[in-house]
Order: C-alpha cells, then sequence, then structure tokens
C-alpha cells in the first residue's frame, strides 16, 4: 500500500468484506474496469510494464489479488501466472489473501522500535480485537501487520491504515485513531 494513492483522503476499502477465496469470482477486467486497463496500455511501453497497477486495480476492486486474479492478469499481460505470482509475493502492498476492512501497518524497524514501535503493534492489536499479527478481527473490521519501513524514521512510529499514513503514533494515540474510524 505503499503507491498509488498517498492522499489519505479514502479509509474504507472498495471491496465486498474480503470474503471468499476466489475460487468461483468473476473476471475483474470486464466492463469500467477493462476500460482502466486499456488505457494504461496507452500509458506504458510494454504491456509487462503495466503489472503493478493492473494488480493494483484487481486489489481495489476484490481487496486482495487471489490465484484466480493473477492467472487473468497473467491472461491479460501475456505473462505466465508465476511471474505475476513472483510480483504479488515481493511487494508487501498486495494483499495475498482476504484483510479486513482497515488494514493497519505500523513500522517495526530500529529506529522506530527505538520509539516504542512494540508498544503501538500491542496497542493497535488490543484496540482492534485482532489478537495477533495479520490475523482479522471477528467483525471483519481489521487486520494489523508490521511492516520493514514505512519511509519516515523521522516521525516514529509511523502507521498506514489503508491508504492514510500517520505519523508520531504511540500506544497512547492508538485509542483515538481507531475511535475515529467509521
Amino acid at each position: 500500500m505503499t503507491a498509488s494513492n498517498t492522499s489519505g483522503t479514502q479509509m474504507s476499502s472498495s471491496h465486498s468484506g474480503g470474503h471468499g477465496h476466489g475460487a468461483d469470482e468473476p473476471p475483474v477486467f470486464e466492463g469500467a474496469r477493462r476500460q482502466e486497463l486499456d488505457a494504461l496500455f496507452t500509458r506504458y511501453p510494454t504491456k509487462m510494464a503495466v503489472l503493478l497497477p493492473a494488480l493494483w486495480i484487481v486489489q481495489q476492486e476484490r481487496g486482495w489479488v487471489s490465484a484466480r486474479s493473477m492467472a487473468e492478469v497473467a491472461a491479460l499481460l501475456g505473462l505466465t501466472p508465476a511471474y505475476v505470482k513472483g510480483v504479488v509475493t515481493f511487494y508487501t502492498m498486495y494483499h495475498q489473501h482476504p484483510v479486513g476492512r482497515y488494514f493497519v501497518q505500523v513500522c517495526t524497524t530500529s529506529p522506530c522500535g527505538v520509539c516504542g514501535a512494540e508498544d503501538v503493534v500491542k496497542a493497535f492489536l488490543r484496540q482492534t480485537g485482532t489478537g495477533e499479527l495479520g490475523a482479522t478481527s471477528a467483525d471483519g473490521r481489521f487486520t494489523v501487520i508490521e511492516v520493514e519501513c514505512l519511509g519516515a524514521c523521522g516521525f516514529a512510529t509511523p502507521v498506514m491504515i489503508n491508504e492514510e499514513f500517520i505519523e508520531s503514533v504511540s500506544a497512547e494515540t492508538v485509542a483515538e485513531i481507531i475511535a475515529k474510524l467509521p
């Protein structure tokens, strides 16, 4: 979630709750989404160069990138499903399984660790009811993970909730942050 939309204005995801596992999902690239993909082909030098934005479209539509969606993207771009899966598994911004409505990423690298990142993670796990990293809360609202770096070492501990970037989060401010989410 480190690319694409950094405006911080949208907190909710457009997916349908992240349920299902992709086995019987319809194609993503039909209608408006196909037109969006076709427009990308005019902006990039090769079909392969469209891979990252195409995956982003899938995730915006579904909330995650299933194996079936990876195969669909591969076919449209003339790539192998294995190549597409390699890209999806490399970038942490792509979800490989359904996640909560609010995807919370907490930076836990050394500078943030010194500034209390571990306590911030614990506070998010407690306040969201997820209990453990990578799990989704029972109400489907939250998934919390640790990330290596959000690129804001001077504002430790940074957190991203969906596309919103929040600086200088402490364990004490987590409850207030959660309370502001619809």
